[in-house]
């Protein structure tokens, strides 16, 4: 298959992973689109990153600096519903890093790492004109034009709910270091540290104190065995 039919089957089937590798199974023709702004699996600079993964992405796209995926990065991800420790937290932890931090773009931990952050890459779960959350509109037009936005979503893609999960291994996968600032017991957080754990990622976690309702997850996890993030 030419990269250019690649790219025409990941816009038809909308990026969904399982839907394009059945489309390819099946040998389906299509006539090929040349882009500028993605990735493809054939591609030389694709990120070696994404090769060893499960399930790789067949195309990225993305608007921005490709350079920072050649520089170290981390993960710095948590609740959307953050507290204020956790805010307070993540703005001290992101202002002592000089590698780049990598997130999800979503409200909260995400959304403050990214603005505290030197330089910076986000990742969606809907295609690159998409503005979701809407509030981060000027953050994302911020990522795009400074900093680094991808997506295996092309263009028009909606934020279905089983995207972001799905996404959430693509972060990992980039990031040297994960760090958990805030998290509950059913969240996406909790697929993101999964995730690493697979990957065999460090990963810090923030504690709370433990008459704190809200870091009881957090807790739970550094009892469990996660390194301790010490700010």
């Amino acid at each position: 298959m030419r990269r250019e039919e690649l790219i025409a089957l990941s816009i038809k089937y909308q990026g969904e992973y399982h839907k394009l590798i059945q489309a390819i199974q099946k040998e389906e023709k299509i006539k090929g689109i040349s882009l500028d702004n993605c990735l493809t699996i054939m591609d030389e600079n694709y990120p070696s990153a994404f090769k060893v993964l499960k399930y790789p992405p067949l195309v990225i796209y993305y608007e921005g600096d490709l350079s920072l995926l050649k520089k170290k990065i981390i993960a710095v991800i948590g609740s959307r519903k953050a507290c204020d420790y956790a805010l307070r937290m993540t703005k001290k932890l992101v202002n002592q890093k000089d590698e780049i931090v990598i997130s999800g773009v979503a409200k909260g931990i995400d959304a403050l790492a990214h603005k505290s952050a030197k330089e910076t890459i986000g990742i969606l779960g809907c295609g690159l004109d998409v503005y979701y959350p809407k509030e981060n509109k000027e953050l994302i037009d911020n990522i795009k034009r400074n900093h680094l936005l991808l997506s295996e979503y092309p263009s028009s893609s909606l934020p279905l709910a089983h995207h972001f999960p799905f996404r959430n291994r693509l972060i990992i996968a980039l990031a040297s270091e994960v760090y958990i600032m805030q998290s509950s017991f059913k969240s996406g957080t909790m697929t993101s540290i999964k995730e690493a754990l697979e990957q065999g990622k460090e990963v810090y976690v923030l504690p709370y104190r433990l008459d704190d309702l809200e870091g009881e997850c957090n807790n739970t996890l550094i009892e469990e065995g996660a390194n301790i993030l010490r700010i």
